[in-house]
């Protein structure tokens, strides 16, 4: 007996890792040798391609696919129909399999619906990529990312509350009361 719910339309195929509590949907794939961690939720008509690995508690909303080469760490959300590339110069008639770019997405990130994320580009923990943004570059922590191409437009709390900074280079998020520091240009946590 799994540890993990599939709906009976789902396949998933062999070789992959599943944690307990998992949650997969109906139409989605869940391709070879793919490592998902635990309490995660894979929405409907999701791709997840081989050897993918996503940690524990990933949100993954409907229609989104998330090709090789993508790792996603704990409590990372990708909205519905976001989507990241593996390769930088696909042609049809060019078979680069093997070649595809690497992408990390940084622990507690989200990414908006529609979202592209071009690939060798990593984001940091805890960004934000707003909805239809085209990431062509590395988002740092805690940035807030919009438009095509993603320009980088503030900072953004673990909870998800824009960051106003005081000429001391301190900010509080309105919601958990945490402490935030701008330093050398970064966000930390205090």
């Amino acid at each position: 007996m799994s540890n993990y719910f599939a709906h009976e339309t789902a396949v998933i195929d062999q070789g992959c890792e599943i944690g307990e509590g998992t949650k997969i949907w109906h139409f989605s794939h869940i391709m070879p040798n793919c490592k998902i961690g635990e309490k995660c939720n894979i929405g409907q008509n999701v791709v997840v391609s081989p050897q993918v690995v996503l940690g524990d508690n990933v949100k993954v909303q409907n229609n989104v696919s998330i090709y090789t080469g993508v790792v996603c760490e704990d409590d990372v959300f990708l909205g519905p129909s976001m989507v990241f590339t593996n390769v930088i110069n696909p042609r049809s008639a060019v078979n680069r399999r093997g070649q595809y770019a690497k992408t990390n997405v940084g622990k507690g990130a989200s990414i908006g619906a529609n979202a592209t994320i071009v690939c060798g580009n990593d984001i940091g923990d805890f960004a934000f990529i707003g909805a239809g943004a085209v990431v062509t570059k590395y988002v740092p922590p805690y940035a807030l990312v919009v438009g095509n191409p993603a320009k980088q437009i503030g900072w953004i709390s673990e909870y998800g509350h824009r960051l106003q900074f005081n000429k001391s280079g301190k900010a509080v998020c309105p919601e958990s009361k945490e402490e935030y520091l701008f330093i050398d240009n970064k966000v930390q946590k205090k």
